[in-house]
């Protein structure tokens, strides 16, 4: 894929607010190319979105010209997108019936995933191996046929030597299996295991503990990090991959940046930068004009020296912005579980 080249941004851009160029961009796309993304706006998201349009007035060209350029580019160079369970729900709801919607929620509510063996492939090795040694063979052969072999083999591993053997003999000698089975296995899955999975499942407790480490200061973070790793270090290992930190928003691409410029308290951001690293400065200096730059580099000079702990609340702040933009779907995050993947 090839990825557009950046324009210079043209002046007459800072007039315009980002709701503002949010709708002349929809304005541009016109109906047939913005449907899909006015299907998953909520009803107060559409009515503030056509008044900033019915206010636009003219729009000068460049400034059209630079918003499709950058919308196109920042779409080229993601790797993938994940999408979540409220704005499916949004989507399909303007489809089908409500029963129907429910339905459809509700069977995937449970462990992420878009079909069952999606499903089953995100269930921990040892919760699906204890209930598959109480399966036939054959049914077994036929579920771990269908999963990542990645998590195939993992199950297996749990599995009694002996079952898991003759599991692997009838997967050898397994032809193609025929749909009406697999729809069994499937309906047998959904109404009896993951029915009572997503009633017995808990939240896992590393993804609560990555939440809360985020709020605490650096120091105390750092701290309890360094005491987990002596006591238990792969839970330690989780803990750290869930969360996201102040250094991950450098991984974030310039219009994100810039929106969490435009909505952070200026102190604060100021505060945040002073304890920051060049590279991080760099990125949000320059998603500022030259002259809010200034300023700000005249407000970090002004205040002098200032206790770390107070830069680290700062950055903690700046994160929790983050967070709270992108699940408003204003912002994109790089998932710090993932290289490449982006989440929405």
């Amino acid at each position: 894929m090839t990825v557009m080249a950046p324009i210079a941004e043209p002046p007459e851009l800072k007039r315009f607010t980002g709701p503002q160029r949010a709708a002349a961009l929809m304005l541009a796309l016109g109906k047939d190319h913005g449907a899909p993304i006015w299907e998953q706006l909520t009803t107060d998201e559409v009515k503030e979105l056509s008044s900033c349009i019915a206010g636009l007035g003219r729009i000068p060209a460049p400034v059209v010209e630079h918003l499709l350029v950058q919308f196109t580019s920042e779409i080229a160079s993601m790797s993938s997108m994940h999408g979540s369970y409220e704005t499916t729900e949004r989507l399909l709801a303007g489809i089908l019936p409500a029963e129907k919607v429910k339905e459809i929620m509700e069977d995937i509510r449970g462990p992420s995933g878009r079909t069952m063996w999606d499903k089953l492939s995100n269930v921990s090795e040892s919760v699906l191996a204890g209930a598959l040694k109480h399966e036939y063979p054959q049914t077994v052969a036929v579920i771990l046929s269908k999963l990542r072999p990645d998590h195939s083999a993992r199950v297996l591993a749990e599995l009694p030597r002996d079952f898991s053997v003759d599991v692997v003999m009838r997967m050898l000698r397994m032809e193609t299996v025929q749909k009406e089975v697999i729809n069994q296995v499937e309906q047998t899955l959904k109404s009896e295991f993951m029915t009572n999975l997503s009633r017995s499942q808990k939240r896992d407790p590393h993804e609560a503990m990555a939440e809360l480490f985020n709020s605490l200061d650096r120091s105390t973070e750092e701290a309890m990090l360094n005491a987990l790793d002596n006591k238990a270090p792969e839970s330690a290992e989780r803990i750290r991959a869930l969360m996201f930190t102040f250094e991950d928003l450098g991984n974030l691409l310039p219009p994100a940046i810039a929106a969490i410029v435009r909505s952070a308290d200026k102190r604060q951001m100021a505060l945040a930068l002073k304890g920051a690293p060049e590279s991080l400065k760099t990125l949000f200096f320059g998603a500022m004009t030259e002259r809010a730059s200034k300023l700000l580099r005249e407000d970090m000079a002004g205040m002098g020296p200032v206790r770390a702990r107070d830069c680290e609340e700062a950055q903690s702040a700046l994160v929790r912005l983050a967070k709270d933009l992108a699940d408003r779907g204003e912002i994109l995050l790089v998932d710090p579980k993932s290289d490449d993947a982006m989440i929405i």
